[in-house]
């Protein structure tokens, strides 16, 4: 168990140097409701051009891959933070006025769900990705599509999940993610950041971190694609 505790404090020592160096995102896994029907996440971070804190909260309805009714939050600042300085407190003011929302769809920040795949940070992503869980004892193939072009001279991308599932007792599914005809403005590309399987073992929650271009340089933001794997 320390073993496991000092290796997500090492993650989270290596994203949090990483984010410093530009305009990057810190994702949050901010848990699942108890009958794992609803998923919360956030992102939050300083933005480059003018040092100031924002972040986003939200709540996805896992079955639908959809956001729920008011279940977004925003909060940005107009006060520059202080060199070294972190956003956090941006996110815990979403957080602060989620608050009704987090109630109504019975989010517990401690039911996370299990990780079965993170793309560390450094590293390059692959487009393919085959690995087993073993205490389910399925494997999967994962395939990221990505199409790209131009919008207004800025990129534009889209992207879909091939999944392949096989069950212990050699079954086959597959399953889609994702919408290959819609070209998001300003993305450049897209990466497979985490797979995590939701609490009751029936939903997977894709962490898609996007590669954002707009006119004072890069950015790195993250949206959720779910699907149901029972």
């Amino acid at each position: 168990m320390a073993k496991r505790f000092a290796l997500v404090g090492a993650l989270f020592l290596a994203v949090a140097s990483f984010a410093s160096t530009g305009d990057i995102a810190l994702f949050v896994n901010l848990g699942f409701s108890s009958d794992s029907k609803y998923f919360m996440f956030g992102q939050y971070g300083i933005l480059e051009k003018n040092s100031t804190p924002w972040a986003d909260s939200y709540i996805i309805d896992v079955r639908a891959n959809a956001y729920v009714p008011r279940g977004t939050n925003r909060f940005s600042s107009a006060q520059p933070v202080e060199p070294g300085a972190s956003a956090v407190g941006a996110l815990l003011n979403t957080l602060n006025d989620s608050t009704a929302q987090k109630k109504q769809y019975r989010i517990d920040h401690l039911l996370t769900g299990r990780l079965l795949y993170v793309l560390i940070d450094g590293e390059q992503a692959a487009d393919t990705l085959e690995f087993r869980d073993f205490p389910s004892g399925r494997s999967y193939k994962v395939s990221l599509i990505q199409g790209t072009g131009t919008t207004d001279s800025y990129p534009s991308s889209s992207f879909s999940l091939a999944i392949s599932i096989i069950e212990k007792d050699g079954k086959t599914r597959t399953l889609t993610a994702g919408n290959s005809s819609y070209r998001r403005p300003g993305v450049k590309a897209y990466h497979i950041k985490q797979i995590i399987l939701a609490p009751d073992g029936n939903s997977l929650v894709f962490l898609i971190q996007k590669e954002e271009q707009d006119s004072h340089g890069s950015n790195v933001r993250y949206m959720v694609e779910t699907v149901k794997v029972k």
